[in-house]
């Protein structure tokens, strides 16, 4: 076997190696559980979003929901990539994504309610 040979095949058998020990399974511990918030901060179960999954057809619908408002549904159909339709305004005017990230959206935040 040639010198260069013999450095190839030795630098492939370092790198099985060093796969084989990369794979190893590392000791883990699980995390504690987090500290409760301060007082006074406790989550608001009126602000989390209300989701309802229902079936229209073969199709899988989730409803999502912020404040009883609806401003987005997902829709899985039976070959199972989804879309979306988004109310981006509130106003019930829809729009379909067929992903989440469309790219770059200017800010609509609500500062005040009438």
């Amino acid at each position: 076997m040639s010198r260069v040979a013999h450095s190839v095949a030795s630098l492939a058998a370092l790198l099985i190696a060093a796969s084989a020990w990369a794979q190893q399974p590392q000791k883990l511990e699980p995390l504690p559980e987090p500290p409760p918030p301060p007082p006074g901060l406790e989550l608001d179960p009126g602000l989390e979003p209300q989701v309802t999954i229902t079936k229209k057809g073969e199709d899988t619908v989730e409803e999502y929901r912020a404040n009883g408002q609806l401003y987005m549904i997902k829709v899985t159909p039976p070959h199972g990539v989804p879309y979306y339709l988004y109310d981006d305004v509130g106003n019930g005017d829809f729009t379909r994504r067929d992903a989440q990230d469309a790219g770059v959206r200017v800010p609509k935040w609500v500062i005040k309610r009438w």
